[in-house]
């Protein structure tokens, strides 16, 4: 699945334009990679995100085309979010 349908999918990111131009602009790694909104996503890849000063670290744990709302929290699990770690790295 490419990562941008992923990241709307789980609802880590509402929506998928958003997701677009989170990757396009570098804010989001796969694997300790800058990732593309096309990249592919594995079960097992850890994501990272930067939102403004907020860094989220997440771990894939499912793919799946539809998810209810109520179980989109298990397709990944949260490593970590740290607010103060994206100030050290911008």
């Amino acid at each position: 699945m490419r990562l941008d349908k992923y990241l709307k999918v789980s609802r880590i990111i509402k929506r998928r334009t958003v997701a677009n131009e989170a990757c396009s602009g570098g804010r989001v790694t796969l694997n300790g990679k800058v990732a593309k909104p096309g990249a592919e996503v594995k079960v097992g890849d850890i994501m990272t995100i930067r939102f403004g000063d907020k860094l989220g670290q997440y771990e894939i744990l499912s793919i799946q085309e539809t998810v209810r709302k109520d179980n989109a929290s298990e397709m990944y699990r949260i490593i970590s979010e740290d607010a103060g770690m994206a100030q050290e790295r911008a």
